[in-house]
């Protein structure tokens, strides 16, 4: 049975994984050809747009964890009417909530973009990257639901291939408008918008085909108000994960700006387009896991349940000391594939990695944690998870640059990591320990 589970997990979250990893193409080759072509500035100005790029890709995140993790539960529970009510509720959400989510965001988001520190030439180009992406805001929140909810209909290679359809789209616009018609900023945001929007149809024709098991049709298509709350209690926390970035990163923008410049706004960027590599991977070990955790708990199989979260904290916290080691030991090589002719850009960048960064792998701990509560229905504690480490950075992001100043503010970030990991490894040990009968202890990394 345990190789079984194995089995299952694997045959989840390899394509998740890749899948994932394919996505984050879509950020990290704008930030290749922004760097190269581009240059600093343009790094500055995505770096300040990303924090509301960030809040629409949270509220497509939070619809689609919260909707394939409550078609799973009532697959587990063999309810499969109310599986397929819950994906085309979870569709019109999405489509309800696009219009609000842009016309919000067209008005407030350049005073966001200045109250980062942006002005003059990073501001221009910021708004540049900004008005394309929300108007295309309903091709974004699609393009990060869809592949949750093709996972849950049992198709994670199926989302593994529209991700790579969409990256390699990316990719070739990119060379086209940035490279080649040097539309800058406005350029990118094109490429992105097109891949988005290629990725979302694909994926709504599936559910509408003979392909798939929770098929869907135009008379089914009707948004059951019940399903509502527990769809946003089961993804708010990944909403709050993607917010939690998103505030973190113009805090940090803000930050660097006061005690720095704009080319360390810059240099920011590029070891967050670096660190997208692991927290992607991160990512897809969590939602390759979450399908397969939530049937499970629906079917009241605890061991299961214990296996499968052993298997992806390992994965995950093993994956990240990896990672932290090898960017210590290939610094200077990570960041010369975004800019290597600015010299103040590529060493703020490389001072960014070791001192940012040193903690990375708790930040998996912390997505697998928060994902598993998410996958019990335990919505409350994932949101613990997610926002606990926002308020215990900001004290740090406040203290300590006005003792150390620029260091102050690339440390404070693991700080708070280790803090909050501390709080939560207890949480979850104690929860894990529920799992098993009375006489067996749990095995918990």
């Amino acid at each position: 049975m345990s190789n079984s589970i194995n089995r299952q997990f694997w045959r989840y979250t390899i394509p998740t994984v890749a899948a994932m990893l394919v996505n984050g193409l879509y950020q990290v080759v704008d930030g290749i050809f922004i760097g190269r072509y581009v240059g600093a500035d343009g790094l500055a100005g995505i770096n300040v747009a990303w924090p509301v790029i960030g809040t629409i890709l949270g509220i497509g995140m939070m619809i689609g964890v919260g909707t394939g993790a409550l078609v799973s539960i009532k697959q587990g529970e063999q309810k499969p009417l109310e599986a397929k009510q819950t994906l085309a509720t979870g569709f019109l959400m999405l489509l309800i909530l696009a219009p609000i989510v842009a016309t919000t965001l067209w008005f407030f988001s350049d005073d966001f973009l200045a109250l980062q520190g942006a002005s003059g030439r990073v501001l221009e180009l910021g708004v540049q990257y900004l008005d394309i992406l929300i108007v295309a805001s309903v091709f974004s929140l699609g393009s990060i639901a869809i592949p949750f909810l093709l996972r849950n209909d049992d198709s994670p290679n199926l989302a593994t291939i529209l991700m790579i359809v969409g990256a390699v789209i990316n990719i070739v616009l990119d060379y086209i408008f940035i490279a080649h018609l040097q539309w800058e900023l406005r350029g990118a945001a094109i490429a992105t918008g097109i891949a988005q929007m290629t990725v979302t149809l694909l994926g709504i024709l599936y559910f509408f085909s003979k392909r798939a098991k929770v098929r869907l049709t135009l008379k089914c298509l009707v948004l059951r108000l019940e399903f509502v709350p527990t769809i946003l209690t089961i993804g708010i926390s990944s909403f709050f994960m993607y917010a939690y970035g998103s505030m973190m990163v113009a805090v940090h923008n803000a930050l660097f700006t006061q005690y720095g410049s704009s080319v360390l706004i810059g240099a920011y960027a590029i070891i967050g387009y670096i660190v997208t590599v692991y927290y992607l991977t991160v990512e897809g070990v969590a939602n390759g896991m979450q399908p397969l955790m939530s049937y499970n708990y629906g079917a009241k199989n605890p061991e299961n349940m214990r296996k499968l979260l052993n298997i992806a904290m390992v994965t995950s916290v093993v994956g990240g000391l990896v990672f932290v080691i090898v960017l210590n030991i290939f610094p200077y090589q990570a960041v010369s594939v975004f800019n290597s002719s600015n010299t103040e850009l590529v060493e703020g960048a490389v001072l960014g990695l070791r001192l940012h960064m040193f903690a990375l792998f708790l930040d998996g701990f912390l997505v697998v944690a928060a994902a598993y509560y998410q996958s019990v229905n335990r919505g409350s504690k994932a949101m613990f998870v997610t926002i606990g480490n926002m308020l215990i950075q900001l004290p740090f992001l406040y203290l300590l640059p006005k003792v150390w100043g620029l260091t102050g503010v690339w440390i404070a970030y693991p700080i708070s990591n280790i803090a909050l990991s501390l709080v939560v490894i207890v949480m979850l040990l104690k929860d894990v320990k529920k799992l098993n009968p009375p006489s067996e202890q749990p095995v918990m990394v």
